[in-house]
């Protein structure tokens, strides 16, 4: 791809404690580090020069402070911006996104959650890749599993092939993106993606990967813990 400016924007502004434990799941320590720096670490391998903004409930910001000086130093050195989160995901974005340039038009820029800790670089550059095509890019899965559509009569079968599994990181233009979120959001719009095709863009997609996978539940911790052991065994 060309020179476009990049930016990595990681939402962890949630404070839900689904996953189990005293803190929010992206703080909780998964193989070493806490869960939002496997997202920044992977960001950063693949590009050092990327710029690294993540967005964080305003409750957490001294528990950040106080884990940030136990990384390994050769983690410390990743320079990352904190903002402030807001009351939902996409008051959260669009406070991330702010602190983007508007004069920076051919930027590209990536929204990650910040519970996707497995996300890979190879995965990260074909995002990239593709937004800087298309000025776009959101990853998606195929369902493994049967659908069923709940009706006023119970329910009936659909055909999983017309469906996928949304993930992130959701890539775009910078100025596209922000001027998406100057639009009035609404509980319809359940990322970044449905944000954009409000706003009347067309929305390309590339493959994600299974391992991918959002941290919900504690057995989700095992699961990731296992992923990272094996990677790290090669």
């Amino acid at each position: 791809m060309g020179m476009e400016r990049k930016y990595a924007v990681i939402v962890a502004g949630g404070a839900g404690l689904r996953a189990g434990g005293e803190v929010p799941k992206q703080f909780q320590m998964l193989e070493g580090l806490p869960v939002v720096w496997w997202s920044i670490k992977a960001f950063y391998d693949e590009d050092p020069d990327v710029k690294i903004i993540v967005v964080l409930h305003p409750g957490f910001f001294d528990l950040w402070d106080i884990l940030y000086s136990e990384l390994p130093r050769e983690i410390q050195k990743i320079d990352v911006e904190l903002v402030c989160g807001g009351r939902s995901r996409l008051e959260s974005v669009k406070n991330g996104i702010s602190r983007v340039d508007t004069k920076d038009n051919d930027a590209l820029i990536a929204i990650h959650d910040a519970a996707r800790p497995l996300i890979t670089t190879e995965m990260i550059t074909r995002g990239w890749r593709m937004a800087a095509e298309k000025g776009c890019a959101v990853p998606v899965m195929p369902m493994s599993d049967s659908l069923r559509e709940l009706t006023a009569d119970g329910s009936v079968a659909v055909d999983r092939s017309r469906y996928v599994r949304v993930q992130t990181p959701q890539i775009f233009k910078v100025r596209e993106l922000q001027e998406a979120y100057g639009q009035a959001l609404t509980d319809r719009m359940t990322d970044d993606a449905s944000v954009m095709e409000s706003a009347g863009h067309s929305i390309y997609l590339y493959e994600g990967e299974e391992a991918n996978f959002k941290i919900t539940k504690p057995v989700d911790f095992i699961l990731a813990s296992a992923l990272l052991k094996e990677r790290m065994r090669k």
